[in-house]
Parts: structure tokens; C-alpha cells; sequence
């Protein structure tokens, strides 16, 4: 018996680890990842070539233009987005990033492909005419477009749990190339879809494509970074500098919530307002932002997704009230941008929005004295990232993605526990709001999606059911355990009079059991259940009342039947996998 004993755990234990290596050597699961890692590729070359097209040529060659050369394009990127919005995506809305988020949780719809080329068409004409907006939005919608339709070939390879993986993995990539960070990337991918949670699936298929997306991506373009984010040598930081990213955090959260707001009414109007009428105001707003930066800057610091402005606050003699000034023209140009219809992610909007902030806290801090020979210089190192980490993810509502991009951006650990509180505090700045409309509060299971589902879709008509006068020896051989059951109701007639189970039979002794009648151990105290209710209701009174059964009564006080758990987990099961 011993031995036995021994060989049953012994198995027990082992099991786990061998299906784990089953699991690793499943033919279709080698399938999966390298079609991810194919993904990964396709995903990298089509970010090399939309970056081509929209940074090097047409908005490397507008930062070369001649003034009013500058402040005109915009209102024909605009234009030239309306158009090809409206005939070539069939007037699809300028969204990118957020269709996206959208598809991942229809889980009765596919990725829509047919508006695809007409909004990538659109944001190349916005970006390209230095509407200031990210490019990772149409990196995410590129990704996703091309894993969708992969997937969508390949899907005798997929399970239904797995209806999203290349989808999930495409979006990765996309992010992990254009912005030369693949934890990002996935991070990004991942967290996205919810507002408090991230999606606990397709993250192998992620990491692979997003790996695959960046090496493609930097083979062809390179690996210099973005934007330099510098940390001088920087291994340490004070609790000053500690408390400095509690500041950051609390005004990158106000920041991000008013941008959030601003980003809703932006939109909101761009649906109001006919297409000619958004054009034409946004065009003259961003054509008075190009002037006035010009004037102040002496370069057009509005203009696109805001890559110099790190050049131009790297240097540590910045007026303050520049800085502030610069925070207010890109936050002003990015609504614009969105105002007149124009399409592009708002990843590295905040991102700059959230430098900027920092930068300004670093100079008041630095203006206080409060920096130090031999630590982290706030105004050339930690503050501007922390409003990065903060500002990007109070916004998105990404925090871990947010700290991720700070850590490969600067490639210093140094950052990591400061841009950890500055994101936290700015998170519970920021509330309910997120820059994504179509952001999920949170991740429900199964069954949280089964809740307002009416108690009638679990409800078991046709038990059977023990009258008051059985004796309890009757009870226990035929109900108990002739019908396999715990509890069971106590019905008179049609008329439900109380539940007793196996606890109240435990109370008494054996060889009361012929003399006993239900009656006399049955539980009267327990809440009864009506046809109204919901399964929310069912589950919280089952809860209350610390039992697993109950019965339900109809108006007129006559049995309608009774309520159990299984019976609710076994519904959210079957549906789960009719899905």
C-alpha cells in the first residue's frame, strides 16, 4: 500500500513536467510560433517601408522646406487623409490603434480588412505632412492587419482559444519595430486591450513576432535609437530625486487626464463637423502653431511626431516658461491633428507631452538647488523620463509597457524604480480615463461575462424534491445517496418549505434515523430564490448564505425549482467553449 502510495505521487509530480515537454514538442505548436515568427518578418519589412515612405521622404523633406511651405502641408495632409477615408476605406473612421483593441474583443468578428489600405494611405498623408501624431498607430494597424490575414489562412493550425494569437503577435511586432524596442512591444501589445489587466494569451506568439519584427526592421533601417535618452553615467539616485517622482507622477496623471479629455472632444467633433469645415479649422490651427514655434524656436517645433523636440530640451540653459510654452503647442497640435480627421497613434504624443513635463519639473528643481554633483541630474536625465513613463502610462493606461520603453530607451536600471512610483501615482491620478475609447475596464472570465444572464438559464425544474414527513433514513438511501446529492429541497405539495442536506442529517444520531422526519431537521433560514433574479443575484445569495443549493420559488409561492453552482460553472463552461 506504501509502495502504491509512493508511485501515485511520484506520478502526480512527474506529470506536469512531461506534458509540459509534450507541450513544447507538439507539432502544431512548433507551427504556431514559426508562423508568428513569419509574421514577425512581413510585419518588419511593411514598418520599414511605410517609415520610409512617411519619415524619410515626405517628412524629412518637409523639415527642409521654406516656411510657408511648412505651415501649408498640414491642411493637405488632412485633406488628402478626408479623401482617402472616405474612397478608398469606404468611409471608414481615421482610428488605427484603437481597431486594434476593437477587434480583440469581438470575438464574433474578424479583422476588417478591406479599409486598410485607405487608413494607411490616410496616415501616411497625415504623418508625412507633419501632422503630430505617433507613427506606432498605423504600426500597430499594419501589425494587426497582417497577422489577422495570416491567421485567417492558416486557421486549421488554431484552436478556438487561439483565435487571436497572430493578431496579438502582429500588433507586437508593429510597435517592437518602429519604435526599435521588442519588450515594448509585446509589453504594449499585451496590456493595451484593458484599462486594469492584460490579456493572458498569445504571449509566446507575441514575444517571438516581436523579436522576428524588430531584427527585419533594424537590418534594414538600423538600430539607432528613436531619441537619446541619456543618463551621464548616472548609478544612483537620491530620495530626493525619489521624492521629485512623486511630483512627476501627480502632474504627468492631471496632464494625462486632461490630454485623455481633450482626445474624446477632439474626436467627438471631428464626427460633428462636415469633412471640408474639419480640414480647413484644424489646417489653420496647426498652420498658426508652425508660425508661432518658428517665431519662438526659431525651428518648426509643432511640426510631426515631435523627434527634435528632445533635441532641442536636451540642452540645460532652457528658459522654463519655453519649456512650458513647447508642452502647450504640442498638446494643441496633436488635438488639432485629431480634430481635422487626421489618422496616427498617440503613443509618442505622450511620450513627448510627458518629457516635456518632466523637463520643466527638472528645471524648477534644479532652480531650487535640490540636484547634486555625482547623482542623477535631474535636468538632463530623470525627470524627463519619468514624465515619459508617467504621462505614456497614465494615458494608454499601460504602466508596465510605459517602464519597459523607459528601460530599453535609456538602457540604464537606474530608471526603473522612480519611473515605477512616477507611473503608479499617475495612474491613480488618472482614474477612468484613457486615451483609447475602446479600451475594456478590465479582463472578465468566463463566467463575470455570464452574470447579468436571467437565473432562468440555470434553473432545475425537474428535481426531485423530498417531502417534510419522509423520515430521515428515507432520506438519506433515496435522495442522498440513491440521487448522488448534497441537499436537497423540502416541498409540500407544490409549496417549497425548506432545504435540508447531509449537515443536517450529520446532527442526529444513526439510530434516530427512523424516527426523524425531514420536518424536524430541515433549514427554514435560508433565502429563496425568484424567477427574476439574474445569476449575479443567484451567485451573491448563494455566497451569503455559505451553501451551494437553493431553492427558487414562483409568485404564487409554488416550487419553480432549485438553484445549485455546478449548474452555473457548468453553463459558463458550455458557453466559453460555444464561442
Amino acid at each position: 500500500m506504501r509502495g502504491t502510495t509512493r508511485l501515485l505521487a511520484t506520478q502526480v509530480v512527474q506529470r506536469p513536467s512531461l506534458d509540459l515537454v509534450r507541450s513544447r514538442l507538439d507539432p502544431r505548436r512548433q507551427a504556431i510560433l514559426a508562423t508568428a515568427a513569419v509574421t514577425g518578418v512581413l510585419v518588419g519589412l511593411a514598418i520599414a517601408a511605410f517609415d520610409k515612405i512617411t519619415g524619410d521622404v515626405l517628412l524629412g523633406r518637409l523639415f527642409r522646406a521654406s516656411l510657408p511651405v511648412q505651415a501649408l502641408t498640414p491642411v493637405v495632409g488632412l485633406l488628402v487623409a478626408a479623401l482617402a477615408l472616405r474612397y478608398l476605406a469606404g468611409g471608414a473612421s481615421p482610428s488605427t490603434s484603437d481597431e486594434y483593441v476593437r477587434f480583440y474583443h469581438d470575438r464574433n468578428r474578424r479583422f476588417d480588412l478591406r479599409p486598410m489600405a485607405g487608413r494607411v494611405i490616410a496616415s501616411i498623408a497625415t504623418l508625412g505632412s507633419g501632422g503630430a501624431l505617433g507613427f506606432e498607430g498605423p504600426s500597430i494597424y499594419i501589425g494587426a492587419g497582417i497577422g489577422s490575414a495570416l491567421q485567417r489562412r492558416l486557421s486549421r493550425l488554431f484552436r478556438r482559444d487561439e483565435a487571436k494569437a497572430l493578431l496579438i503577435a502582429g500588433a507586437a511586432g508593429g510597435v517592437a519595430a518602429i519604435f526599435k524596442a521588442p519588450a515594448t512591444g509585446v509589453l504594449f501589445a499585451l496590456e493595451v486591450p484593458y484599462r486594469d489587466g492584460i490579456t493572458p494569451r498569445g504571449m509566446l506568439s507575441a514575444l517571438v513576432a516581436g523579436a522576428t519584427s524588430y531584427l527585419t526592421y533594424a537590418a534594414l533601417i538600423g538600430t539607432e535609437p528613436l531619441f537619446r535618452l541619456s543618463t551621464r553615467g548616472s548609478t544612483t539616485f537620491r530620495l530626493q530625486e525619489l521624492a521629485g517622482a512623486l511630483v512627476v507622477g501627480l502632474l504627468a496623471g492631471l496632464g494625462a487626464r486632461a490630454f485623455a479629455i481633450g482626445v474624446r472632444w477632439s474626436k467627438s467633433a471631428a464626427n460633428r463637423a462636415p469633412a471640408w469645415a474639419r480640414v480647413v479649422l484644424a489646417g489653420a490651427g496647426l498652420a498658426g502653431l508652425v508660425l508661432a514655434t518658428h517665431a519662438m524656436y526659431d525651428q518648426a517645433l509643432s511640426l510631426g511626431p515631435g523627434y527634435r523636440t528632445f533635441a532641442w530640451m536636451s540642452s540645460p540653459d532652457r528658459a522654463l516658461w519655453l519649456v512650458a510654452a513647447l508642452f502647450a503647442f504640442r498638446f494643441g497640435a496633436a488635438l488639432l491633428t485629431l480634430g481635422g480627421g487626421g489618422s496616427g497613434g498617440l503613443f509618442i504624443p505622450l511620450v513627448m507631452q510627458g518629457a516635456l513635463l518632466g523637463r520643466f519639473v527638472a528645471g524648477a528643481y534644479d532652480g531650487l538647488g535640490l540636484s547634486a554633483a555625482g547623482h542623477v541630474e535631474a535636468s538632463s536625465s530623470l525627470f524627463p523620463v519619468l514624465g515619459i513613463a508617467s504621462f505614456l502610462g497614465a494615458g494608454y493606461r499601460t504602466p508596465l509597457a510605459a517602464v519597459m520603453f523607459v528601460a530599453e530607451s535609456t538602457g540604464d536600471a537606474v530608471f526603473v524604480v522612480p519611473a515605477l512610483v512616477a507611473a503608479a501615482i499617475s495612474q491613480l491620478v488618472m482614474g477612468h480615463e484613457t486615451v483609447s475609447s475602446t479600451q475594456a475596464e478590465s479582463r472578465t472570465g468566463a463566467l463575470e461575462r455570464r452574470l447579468p444572464l436571467p437565473v432562468s438559464s440555470v434553473l432545475r425544474a425537474d428535481v426531485l424534491t423530498v417531502p417534510p414527513d419522509a423520515t430521515v433514513a428515507e432520506f438519506v438511501w433515496v435522495h442522498l445517496v440513491g440521487n448522488r446529492q448534497r441537499s436537497v429541497p423540502v416541498v409540500d405539495g407544490s409549496t417549497y418549505v425548506g432545504m435540508c442536506g447531509m449537515e443536517e442529517v450529520a446532527m442526529i444520531e444513526r439510530g434516530a434515523w427512523d424516527d426523524t422526519t425531514v420536518a424536524d431537521i430541515m433549514r427554514t433560514d435560508l433565502p429563496v430564490g425568484v424567477p427574476s433574479w439574474t445569476i449575479r443575484d443567484a451567485l451573491q445569495a448563494l455566497e451569503r448564505a455559505d451553501v451551494d443549493c437553493l431553492g427558487v420559488v414562483g409568485p404564487d409561492g409554488t416550487f419553480a425549482g432549485e438553484l445549485r453552482t455546478s449548474e452555473i460553472m457548468k453553463l459558463a463552461e458550455i458557453l466559453s467553449e460555444t464561442e
